[in-house]
């Protein structure tokens, strides 16, 4: 299902003509410290911007500026159009939402419907349209059946999923979220990636700050690479591929007829030509290969010549990989 999110969606489709979150030359700074630098960032209706960065990078910084809990020392934050700052209830602050990285946000002695139905009284919806609306979003995260049960009963996994609705209260036009399946498995993962890609679906755009490099493959619509506050990369998956290294490959060996004395990694890396082969220890080797160069035709070279490939990793992901040369670039 994840596989297709992307294709699903249509960000190009937006419905208004001002992007939905807009942020111009935001810089944020604490004393002597610079968690943002000049950022800009436009995320428009329908598209999921994933934000990269290691820990310290101003990712929540940046999440907190956009929700308003920090402001920006320069630099402008528009949502819906507006200034962050003169949102209010009548103009568009219950159609911003966040998903925290954070557990402890419930009362957890509460059912998890009686901690919605609080919020959406937050919100000010009358007690009849409150609920009616908790057990729409209950609905939509799959947690109905346990509505009625304390928080604390919950899994982390259902936990999250209970932020998620949350966030959906007030049917967001901008989710913001942090870091939220940086600590769940990977079914819990693609469960709150389902529900964030829905939201998307229905033209919310959505800021999403994580760390986990592969989750955002054919997930979101546009990157960008956050480190000390600065961007050092904003485009789309493909184009933040397209700044990996050569790829490196760690293939595990075994002789099928005798090498003589040369040890069987000294011997593969002689066998191999176009390449790179560096021997790693006994039985193991890294192939980096060129722009021109195919897996396909080393491991048959290696078996043509009597040595029989029994494992093949990749050393890195390719996001990975584009995204450390990105950040540990020695101008950074």
């Amino acid at each position: 299902m994840i596989d297709s999110m992307a294709a699903e969606r249509s960000p190009q489709t937006a419905v208004s003509a001002a992007p939905v979150l807009e942020l111009k030359q935001v810089s944020r700074t604490f004393g002597s410290t610079c968690a943002l630098s000049e950022v800009d960032v436009v995320v428009e209706a329908g598209q999921i911007c994933a934000v990269l960065g290691p820990n310290g990078a101003g990712k929540t910084t940046m999440l907190r500026t956009v929700i308003g809990l920090t402001q920006p020392t320069s630099g402008t934050v528009r949502v819906l159009g507006r200034p962050v700052a003169r949102l209010g209830a009548r103009h568009g602050r219950d159609r911003v939402a966040l998903v925290p990285s954070g557990d402890r946000t419930f009362y957890m002695r509460l059912s998890g419907f009686e901690n919605l139905l609080f919020f959406a009284r937050l919100l000010g919806m009358p007690v009849r349209v409150a609920k009616q609306r908790v057990r729409q979003c209950l609905s939509d995260v799959d947690l109905s059946d346990v509505a009625g049960k304390p928080v604390s009963t919950y899994s982390h996994g259902m936990q999250k999923r209970l932020s998620v609705a949350r966030a959906l209260l007030g049917q967001p036009a901008l989710l913001l979220v942090d870091e939220s399946t940086h600590d769940l498995d990977p079914a819990a993962a693609r469960r709150v990636q389902e529900l964030v890609s829905a939201v998307a679906g229905r033209s919310a755009a959505v800021l999403w700050a994580t760390q986990r490099l592969d989750e955002i493959r054919a997930f979101a619509d546009r990157v960008i690479v956050l480190n000390k506050g600065r961007v050092l990369f904003s485009g789309t998956v493909p184009e933040l591929l397209a700044q990996q290294p050569k790829e490196r490959y760690v293939l595990r060996l075994r002789p099928e007829r005798p090498l003589g004395d040369v040890p069987l990694a000294d011997a593969a890396a002689r066998l191999v030509r176009g390449v790179t082969v560096v021997p790693v220890d006994a039985e193991h080797v890294l192939v980096e290969l060129g722009p021109d160069a195919v897996l396909g035709r080393v491991i048959c070279d290696l078996t043509q010549c009597g040595v029989a490939v029994l494992a093949c990793r990749e050393e890195r992901s390719g996001i990975e990989s584009a995204f450390l040369s990105i950040v540990e670039a020695p101008d950074q």
